[in-house]
């Protein structure tokens, strides 16, 4: 049985930082595309960046340059390294994964490309 457990969200200043962590069980993090996505309230889902199995990344504009997704395939876990914190960030965020979707394709920022979610972690910053 595949699950995901995400830890790491809370609260922080505008500028500041948070490590989220999404830990997977039932199936190994490198055979899979991953993602984090985030939703605010009122708004849709939205894809904040994607990893493939080669490594591969994409990242939503917003975030390039202050977001960083990486992988410890030891620990079978996925991390989001988020720096340069904006109130816009806040969110609830969530960690994706499914076999068969593909980081080079536009199509990852679709939550229904993923077949697997975490029950997703608060992250709040405060201007």
């Amino acid at each position: 049985q595949v699950q995901l457990v995400e830890s790491g969200g809370g609260s922080a200043q505008a500028g500041g930082s948070l490590r989220l962590s999404c830990v997977a069980s039932g199936y190994i993090v490198s055979d899979y595309c991953m993602g984090w996505f985030r939703q605010a309230p009122g708004k849709e889902r939205e894809g904040v960046v994607c990893r493939d199995r080669d490594g591969r990344t994409s990242y939503r504009d917003s975030v390039m340059g202050r977001f960083t997704i990486s992988r410890d395939n030891a620990k079978n876990t996925l991390y989001l390294q988020m720096n340069s914190l904006k109130p816009e960030d806040t969110a609830m965020y969530y960690c994706a994964a499914d076999k068969n979707a593909r980081c080079r394709y536009g199509t990852w920022t679709w939550p229904s490309r993923y077949e697997y979610w975490g029950q997703g972690t608060q992250v709040t910053v405060s201007s």
